[in-house]
């Protein structure tokens, strides 16, 4: 599924268009009403149902406030004419939508590939309800992909030496095409960390979260209400948790 919107793109691989189209439609009838606060996560899958909510009837959606996680969530809010409010009504957040990277069998997840893990995980917190869509081949058994860490710039250089030799983590800075570290909007930089195993995620988010300099993990062991699962075929399978 190919949208542009300026400089916006959703791309999701040709063989789930079908089935993340199907999801989008399931997921806005069964959980969208109107006077709701809605969170935005951000990614392919979560853009899908966003791009959904944007079909809705005129008098409904004037009466949805959305809080969008990153500026191109954003922007695809905007194109449907979606109104967009600051983040003081994330307590008040009645649900979030949003997508995964991974997720293993006791539906961990790893989040951050689009870098807005910092604001997807305080959207998650401050929700009565969460929705994760994810493709198929994105549900594993154990994590086995790096976990994308936001650290502060000042802490960089430590940080890179402590996840190695006290965590046996394998990390790697993530630049821009140019060769510049990339920026989150919040002003920090991505460590993509891979580690052999990850025996007990909640544990590891713990002892991430602790070390100075760690802004946020893309570890996220808050369970969702429902998770749907995008196939090849055009067909999904939900999971409620």
């Amino acid at each position: 599924m190919q949208r542009k919107q300026g400089n916006t793109t959703t791309w999701i691989p040709e063989s789930f268009q079908k089935s993340a189209k199907n999801i989008a439609e399931d997921a806005v009838k069964k959980f969208v009403k109107d006077n709701q606060v809605i969170g935005l996560g951000s990614g392919p899958m979560a853009a899908a149902i966003v791009i959904e909510i944007g079909k809705l009837p005129s008098d409904t959606k004037k009466t949805l406030k959305c809080i969008a996680s990153s500026t191109q969530i954003k922007q695809e809010a905007l194109a449907g004419n979606l109104r967009i409010v600051d983040q003081n009504l994330i307590p008040e957040t009645d649900i979030v939508f949003d997508g995964a990277d991974q997720l293993d069998s006791g539906l961990n997840m790893v989040k951050g590939g689009g870098c807005a893990l910092l604001k997807e995980k305080v959207l998650h917190s401050g929700a009565k309800k969460i929705v994760i869509t994810a493709e198929s081949f994105k549900y594993v058994k154990s994590i086995d992909r790096s976990v994308p860490i936001e650290v502060h710039p000042f802490a960089l250089y430590i940080l890179q030496k402590e996840l190695q030799s006290e965590h046996g983590g394998k990390t790697e800075l993530r630049l821009l095409d140019e060769g510049y570290p990339y920026v989150t909007e919040n002003g920090n930089f991505i460590l993509d960390t891979l580690f052999s195993s990850i025996p007990d995620v909640r544990k590891k988010e713990s002892e991430l979260k602790n070390i100075p300099g760690v802004i946020e993990t893309g570890l996220f062991t808050k369970h969702a209400n429902l998770y749907y699962k995008a196939n090849h075929d055009g067909s999904f399978e939900s999971i409620e948790s």
